[in-house]
C-alpha cells in the first residue's frame, strides 16, 4: 500500500487529503493504552521484518484476495497519521465527553432525587463504562436503574401487548427479536416497592415504554431545576427514546439517555458464546468476560434490549497484548470512516459497527502473526467491513442471529460500499 501526499489538483478525485479531526470508550470503543513489550517494533508499534519477508507477505495478500499487490505503509507514515489525524480526534472527543458527562451527571443526580429508581451516572472520564461515543457528535449514555437485584431467567411464556396507558391489545405486535427480551419484576429476588407501582409495571411486566415515559418527564423537569436550559434541550422523538441536545464549547452533540438494568450475576442464554473450536479469545478471557454479566436497555416500547458493554470493553482491553497492531488498524479505519467513507452527524455506520467488525476479524484471525504488519491487518478489516456493508448484514458478536444493519438505510449502506471498493482498488491514505 502506498502512502502519498497529493496536490490540490489531485484532491478532486476520491482519494482526497483527510481533513483534521480529533479514543474513547471507544466506545467509542474503549481503547487501552499501548504497553511496552519486549519485541522490536517500528514507529507504528508493529514488528519489523526483513524486506524479503514483507515482500513475500505482500504478494500473498494481494493475490489471495484478488487485489493488486501493494507496497506497505512505512512505520513513519503510520505513526504520523496516528499522531495527527487520530490524536486530534481523541483530544477533541475527550474534551467533549468531559463537558457532557459533567452536565449529565448534574442532571441525573436531580432525576435520582426525584425518583430513587434512577441512579446518577458517574463522571469518570472517557473510559466511563456507561458512555459510548458512536460518532464525535453522537453519544449513548446508560442510566443505571436501582432496586432490582437477584436476576434469574424465566421460561418463554405467552407474550402480552398493551399501550403505554395500560390498555391491553387484542393481537400481538411482534415477538422479541434476537437482541430483545421481556422482563418481569418477579425475575428479581429483591426489588424496591416502587417497581410494583403501575407507573412502570403492568401485570408484573416491567414495560420499557413506561420507564421511558417516567424518565422523560423527570429529565424535562430536572433541566429546569438545574438551570441547564441554555446547555441542554430535550429533543422530540417519534419513538419513546429519550434524546437531548447538549451544547459544548466546540460543538452541539446529541446524547441518548437509556435507563438500564445491570445484570451482574449471570450470562444470558440467548448469547451462545463462544462458538465451538475458536482460538480467540482464550478460555481464561472468556470466563472473565462472561463473569461481568450483561445489561437490559430500555430502548423500545415492549422489549428490553440486551447490551454487553462490559464484555466488549474487556475484549478490547489487552487486545494487543501479543504485540499486534489491531487497535492501530481500528483507529485508522474509524478515522477514514468519519472523514471519507461515511461522514455526517448521524451516519449509517458508527464506531460500534466498526468494533463488531474488529471482534469478528480477531476471531477469524486469532494468531499473533496475523496482526504483525499494519498493512495486512488494516486491509483485512476494510475488506470485512466492505463485505458486511455490501451485504447489508453485520452479525452482533455475542448474538450471531441479530443483524445490526436490519433497520439501516440500504441506500446509505450502498454508498459506503461503493467508496470502500474504490479504496480497496487503490488503497491510499493521504497525509496532507
Amino acid at each position: 500500500m502506498t502512502v502519498v501526499k497529493q496536490s490540490k489538483k489531485e484532491q478532486a478525485s476520491f482519494l482526497v487529503c483527510l481533513p483534521s479531526s480529533s479514543s474513547t470508550e471507544d466506545v467509542d470503543v474503549w481503547e487501552p493504552q499501548d504497553k511496552k513489550g519486549s519485541r522490536q517494533k517500528g514507529a507504528s508499534g508493529s514488528e519489523t521484518a526483513p524486506a524479503s519477508q514483507e515482500r513475500k507477505s505482500s504478494d500473498k495478500e494481494g493475490k489471495t484476495e484478488g487485489h493488486p499487490t501493494m507496497k506497505p505503509f512505512t512505520d513513519e507514515d503510520v505513526e504520523y497519521y496516528l499522531q495527527t489525524k487520530v490524536e486530534q480526534r481523541h483530544l477533541l472527543v475527550s474534551k467533549t465527553v468531559d463537558e457532557v458527562q459533567m452536565m449529565i451527571q448534574q442532571l441525573t443526580t436531580e432525576v435520582s432525587c426525584r425518583d430513587i429508581r434512577f441512579q446518577p451516572i458517574s463522571n469518570s472520564g472517557i473510559h466511563n463504562e456507561n458512555f459510548k461515543v458512536l460518532t464525535p457528535s453522537q453519544f449513548l449514555m446508560t442510566v443505571p436503574l436501582r432496586g432490582l437485584t437477584g436476576y434469574k431467567e424465566h421460561q418463554v411464556r405467552r407474550w402480552r401487548y398493551y399501550t403505554v396507558q395500560g390498555e391491553k391489545l387484542l393481537s400481538s405486535v411482534r415477538n422479541p427479536e434476537e437482541l430483545h427480551q421481556w422482563l418481569e419484576v418477579e425475575q428479581f429476588s429483591k426489588s424496591l416497592q416502587q417497581w410494583h407501582d403501575t407507573d412502570m409495571n403492568f401485570e408484573g411486566d416491567l414495560v420499557p415504554a413506561k420507564v421511558l415515559a417516567v424518565f422523560r418527564d423527570l429529565v424535562e423537569k430536572s433541566i429546569i431545576t438545574c438551570d441547564l436550559s441554555r446547555k441542554i434541550s430535550l429533543l422530540e422523538s417519534f419513538s419513546s427514546v429519550v434524546r437531548v441536545a447538549v451544547e459544548t464549547s466546540n460543538l452541539q452533540v446529541e446524547v441518548e439517555l437509556v435507563p438500564t438494568v445491570e445484570i451482574l450475576t449471570c450470562w444470558p442464554e440467548k448469547a451462545r458464546w463462544p462458538r465451538c473450536l475458536r482460538r480467540w479469545p482464550s478460555q481464561e478471557k472468556v470466563q472473565c468476560v462472561k463473569s461481568f454479566g450483561f445489561n437490559l436497555l430500555a430502548r423500545s416500547n415492549y422489549h428490553w434490549q440486551l447490551g454487553f458493554s462490559r464484555a466488549e470493553r474487556l475484549l478490547m482491553e489487552g487486545i494487543d497484548e501479543d504485540g499486534g497492531c489491531r487497535m492501530k488498524c481500528f483507529r485508522v479505519m474509524r478515522q477514514m470512516k468519519e472523514d471519507i467513507w461515511c461522514k455526517g452527524n448521524k451516519p449509517v455506520l458508527t464506531s460500534y459497527h466498526l468494533q463488531m467488525v474488529l471482534l469478528w476479524t480477531c476471531e477469524k484471525y486469532p494468531r499473533a502473526k496475523d496482526w504483525r504488519y499494519f498493512r495486512e491487518g488494516f486491509l483485512r478489516l476494510v475488506r470485512k467491513l466492505h463485505k458486511c456493508v455490501s451485504q447489508h448484514f453485520l452479525k452482533h458478536y455475542f448474538l450471531r442471529d441479530a443483524n445490526l444493519f436490519q433497520y439501516a438505510n440500504t441506500s446509505d449502506l450502498d454508498l459506503v460500499a461503493g467508496k470502500l471498493i474504490v479504496f480497496l482498488e487503490n488503497p491510499v491514505i493521504c497525509l496532507d
